[in-house]
């Protein structure tokens, strides 16, 4: 019986490990209503009023962090109030980037925010903050338990001020920072003052490396990292390090973002944030499941620190194949109190139960099925997505497929007409994660790992009979030698089936018409029988004779539900 699914997966994830920081125990709480349309998201689309100073003009703001006068690659900053005369529940922080970043009104521009559909509050902010805060985080700041005198009368204080001290966590996003002071809450909006600009003490340093397969002979692997420098760089790997690849560079502008001729999207505008340079070498020469360490950098940016990653077993072999598989994950911020652009909140604690397996080497490799930062024009969240995968993706292959948050724009090619990859265009996905696709926004591709031929598909691209894609679906799942991989893994984002109530129903007629019989054909099924409504992933485990399937928890590490699949000792290959 060789059969499988359909996977397209939609699970989602949340936390529960000690060794996070304090702030980031809250997370999932906090920002559990985050996803859909906030305040801060809509910020904006709102009047830049202005400040009443004269009712707090003692004001004063100040930035600590580790290394005084600028950033560290991560860590905890401070932010520190004073001076206020009237604490109010409105009064927030933002964090700024490039320092030069315009926060004043924008006027003129009125006509480019269409799309978001709230027309109710123009003119806007120029600029959008990366993330921000609110005082009140601070439990004694309404309270003004942490006071000031600023004028006395003899010995009495005849003036006196409120403080507040509130955190953000910071990586390095390569472009220096500001803080910002703001009254009126994220709905009407007004600036007080800003901080000295912040620049990171390296921002060419080289970060967040991350793997992928190139073919199903796991003899290479690909490494692709982000740093502020354009020159290239190396990846040094083997026993002593003695092998040397260097880095191919790539890039994207603002130029390489969609929009429409009436309409600006985030990404071509105030989303925009300047990628630095993508950094990918291939290491050769390597064997299957084989631990190797390796290293990046350079000797003039820096290196990054000694890291090891294990191959996949080889493509058609016989090795036990243990596999994780996801969508829909995004990031959280790790400091449970501050709001971003896009907010999945269980996306920390899916990450720390998936980095536990992986630590224990009981993982070969990681599928992430679309929706992956879910930046969707905001550029400066793909660098905390990669940040927040890295202890995953510098270990093993991590492995993507297109979501609609990365491709769907407006007259862009997609298939559906959806602005919700905000102007992206699957420009910035296809540069960070360089799969084995077809060729340049053709992010299609199959690799097969043990027992195991993956076919991964572009949901969001052109898959109607005839099509390239669906040409290539057939040619590939047609060439698959069920002797040597037995198990056919069909996936893609958006799925052709959901369970609602527990009864499947079609996601897109469209799709399931001109596809579904495709896979069938070759003996790929797949049945949506249960809704689980909790944070988690798939855990895959194949040998030649059986596939086991099961839907962690990444709460409470527990198994939801499950199936297995035993190939019948008579069954002939197809």
């Amino acid at each position: 019986m060789f059969k499988l699914l359909f996977l397209l997966i939609s699970l989602f994830f949340p936390y529960s490990s000690s060794s996070l920081h304090p702030l980031v125990v809250d997370s999932e709480k906090l920002h559990l209503n985050s996803t859909a349309i906030s305040d801060f998201r809509l910020l904006n689309r709102r009047s830049l009023i202005s400040c009443p100073i004269n009712l707090n003009p003692y004001i004063k703001l100040e930035v600590i962090s580790k290394s005084k006068n600028s950033l560290l690659d991560e860590e905890f900053i401070n932010v520190v109030v004073t001076g206020v005369s009237i604490p109010s529940i409105d009064h927030w922080v933002a964090l700024i980037t490039p320092s030069n970043a315009n926060v004043d009104g924008c006027p003129e521009n009125k006509a480019l925010y269409l799309q978001t559909g709230d027309l109710s509050s123009l003119p806007l902010l120029c600029h959008y903050p990366v993330k921000a805060v609110y005082l009140r985080s601070d439990p004694d700041y309404l309270r003004c338990k942490k006071r000031e005198c600023k004028k006395r009368v003899g010995n009495n204080c005849v003036i006196q001020t409120c403080n507040a001290t509130v955190s953000f966590h910071v990586i390095n996003f390569r472009t220096d920072v500001e803080v910002a002071m703001f009254g009126g809450g994220f709905t009407s909006p007004c600036l007080y003052l800003r901080s000295h600009p912040l620049p990171f003490l390296n921002p060419n340093a080289p970060l967040y490396g991350h793997l992928s397969s190139l073919d199903s002979t796991a003899t290479s692997m690909r490494l692709s990292w982000v740093s502020g420098n354009k020159n290239p760089q190396q990846v040094q790997y083997g026993k002593d390090g003695t092998i040397k690849k260097t880095s191919l560079v790539s890039t994207f502008s603002q130029n390489d973002m969609c929009d429409t001729p009436l309409i600006q999207s985030p990404a071509k505008d105030f989303g925009w944030h300047d990628p630095g340079f993508i950094h990918s070498a291939v290491m050769t020469q390597l064997q299957p499941s084989t631990t190797y360490s390796y290293r990046y950098g350079s000797d003039s940016v820096g290196w990054s620190n000694q890291t090891t990653f294990r191959t996949p077993p080889a493509g058609g072999g016989g090795n036990d194949f243990h596999f994780i598989a996801f969508g829909d994950m995004g990031k959280a911020p790790l400091d449970s109190s501050s709001v971003e652009h896009y907010i999945q909140p269980g996306s920390i604690s899916v990450v720390e139960a998936m980095k536990e397996e992986v630590e224990r080497g009981e993982i070969d490799g990681v599928f992430h099925i679309g929706d992956i930062s879910y930046a969707t024009g905001f550029l400066v969240e793909w660098d905390f997505f990669l940040h927040l995968i890295n202890p995953i993706a510098s270990r093993l292959p991590y492995m993507t497929a297109i979501g609609n948050h990365e491709r769907d724009y407006v007259k862009s090619g997609s298939v559906y007409s959806l602005t919700d990859s905000g102007g992206e265009c699957g420009v910035p996905y296809e540069t960070y994660f360089q799969m084995p696709n077809n060729g340049k926004d053709k992010p299609w591709y199959s690799i097969e790992m043990a027992s195991i031929h993956f076919t991964i598909i572009s949901t969001e691209h052109n898959f109607s009979i005839n099509s390239p894609q669906y040409e290539w679906m057939k040619s590939d799942m047609a060439s698959v030698n069920r002797s040597r991989t037995p198990w056919l893994i069909f996936m893609g984002h958006r799925p052709m089936y959901s369970s609602i109530r527990g009864l499947p129903t079609s996601v897109d007629h469209n799709f399931v018409d001109e596809v579904e019989p495709l896979p069938l054909q070759y003996k790929v099924e797949r049945w949506s029988l249960v809704r689980v409504k909790k944070f988690g992933y798939l855990r895959g485990h194949a040998t030649m004779e059986e596939l086991s399937l099961e839907m962690v928890n990444a709460d409470t590490r527990e198994v939801e539900d499950s199936f297995k699949i035993i190939k019948s000792s008579n069954s002939t290959p197809n």
